[in-house]
Order: C-alpha cells, then structure tokens, then sequence
C-alpha cells in the first residue's frame, strides 16, 4: 500500500486552463489525461489525499469521476468542494473528507490543509498544501518558499499526477529553486520564534481579518479573481 498526494484537479473546470495555462485543448482532454495519469500510478490498495478542489463547475457528476479513479480516496475539503459534495452519492465514495488531516506516512508526519499554513503541529512534520496552482506572485511566496517542509501538491506542479511523499519533496525542491526560494531561508530557531509570536494573544478587532475569503474568489460574473 501507497500514499499518494494530490490537490487543485479541478476536474471538469473548463476555465482552470486559461488559468493556469494547462497544456489541455479542452476539458475532456484533461479530464482524461489526469484520469489516466492518476490510474497509471495508483492501485487498489493505495491511499490518495486530494488536498482539495477536486472538482469545480463540472457538467459531469463527480461521483462518475470518483468511480473512475484507482484507489481509496480520502479529501481535504477545499473551497470549491462545496457544490459538489451536496451529492451524497459521490461523497459515499469517500474514504473520509476533513478540513485538516494529520497521518503518518512511512514514519513521517504529515498535516494536510487546502490552505497553506504558517506553522503546523511537529517540528519535524511536513505540511501539504494546495490553493495556490503554480502562483508565486502572492505576497505569501518568499515565506512560503522559505519553508523546506511546506509542499505545493497541485497537480500544476507535480505532472498533472498524485505523487507520494517523496516525490512532492523533490518536485517543490525544483519548483521553488525555479521561483527565488533561495532568496529567502528560516533557520529552526527563526521558524521557533515565528511560531512562538503567533501563539500571543490576538487583538479582538484584529480577528475580523481572518475572515475567510479564497486566494480565488467566486464571483457571478466569473470562475474567480484575485482577491
């Protein structure tokens, strides 16, 4: 048995591939190929974490895109899970769905959240995210990019395939050296002390700003905009 690791598949989403520049004519050319990818590598037996997005403005039921695919499935909820896991049909396909997930895979923790995070329990765990595709323009990136453990599993960089462990390691690796990761590192007494502020109390009237609102909002004229 494999873990594998996905996020931001976006299947039937017409729109994600002006977005995010995909290499796909159209949406049921890749719908097939993630589908395909994602079979090639993953068996019955295997474990898949879909770091959320897995479907968005799909003419396709997910659940026929859930039947399609090897694998236990288990999602990390993510802004645009919502609509369709009103169908509880494609749901009941679900090993299990969460907001945060935290498992050890291979002796090594692992916290999964759609969203990146700033700190995560473990001071030697790894913390997988999606959300943000292949973007490296956000104010976040040089802290983001700073963080060795923190790791993109966006299929926009990772081969349009779910990937174990090790591989999105080696992935984010050359991801981040290709977008100036270098310019910016935290050593684990930085990362420590960073930690250690978040913990202090937080101003009543600041809490207002942590009001959720996704990197991509919808809108009813469009898909999303940055927010």
């Amino acid at each position: 048995m494999t873990i594998y690791y996905t996020a931001d598949t976006h299947f039937g989403h017409a729109n994600i591939i002006r977005f995010c520049d995909r290499p796909f004519a159209g949406v049921a050319e890749m719908d097939a190929e993630l589908i395909a990818r994602w079979n090639e590598k993953v068996g019955d037996d295997d474990d898949v974490y879909v770091v959320g997005d897995f479907a968005y403005r799909n003419a396709e039921s997910a659940a026929k895109y859930l039947r399609a695919l090897s694998g236990r499935k288990h999602l990390v909820v993510g802004n645009h899970d919502r609509k369709w896991m009103r169908d509880a049909r494609a749901v009941a396909l679900l090993e299990s769905s969460e907001g945060v997930a935290d498992i050890v895979d291979g002796g090594r923790r692992v916290v999964m959240c759609h969203y990146p995070l700033m700190t995560w329990p473990g001071r030697e765990s790894y913390m997988v995210h999606g959300h943000i595709h292949d973007d490296t323009r956000g104010a976040y990136w040089p802290l983001l990019a700073s963080y060795g453990r923190a790791l993109n599993a966006g299929v926009d960089v990772n081969g349009f395939e779910p990937c174990t462990l090790d591989e999105l390691v080696e992935n984010n690796r050359k991801w981040k050296a290709a977008h100036g990761a270098a310019r910016m590192t935290l050593s684990p007494a930085d990362f420590d002390a960073f930690a250690a502020a978040l913990e202090a109390p937080v101003a009543p009237e600041f809490l207002e700003l942590l009001e959720y609102e996704p990197l991509w909002a919808e809108t009813e004229e469009g898909d999303r905009h940055e927010a």
